[in-house]
């Protein structure tokens, strides 16, 4: 069993690659800390930074722990809040950010192999 302690995981800041923006990741769990199939991820989207528009070959599961975002895809983009769940498909070329006026942190879970192309 593997339990990581709120607050006990340094953030790290990025820019560039996969993000338009600031944005500051912190990985919860991962093959480093003994998973063989998951990553958790919180990221912390400064307003107005969102993702790049990309894919993965495994299901994503997003979390909205607090403020306010988007998520969209070629077509259209909803908002999301505090409390929304996200499932987007395995191959679904999506997005994903804050709202101009707030942050937004979300938790993502995604199977640990997979690959991410934008």
């Amino acid at each position: 069993m593997i339990i990581v302690s709120s607050g006990s995981v340094r953030g790290e800041e990025r820019k560039g690659g996969l993000f338009e923006g600031t944005v500051n990741v912190e990985t919860l769990i991962s093959e480093e800390n003994g998973s063989k199939e998951f990553m958790a991820v919180i990221v912390t989207f400064s307003p107005g930074a969102r993702t790049k528009l990309h894919t993965h070959d495994h299901e994503q599961i997003l979390f909205i722990l607090r403020g306010r975002g988007f998520v969209g895809d070629e077509r259209e983009e909803k908002e999301v809040r505090e409390g929304d769940i996200v499932l987007i498909p395995a191959g679904e070329r999506h997005w994903h950010g804050a709202a101009p006026d707030s942050e937004l942190s979300h938790l993502a879970i995604i199977n640990s192999k997979t690959k991410t192309s934008y």
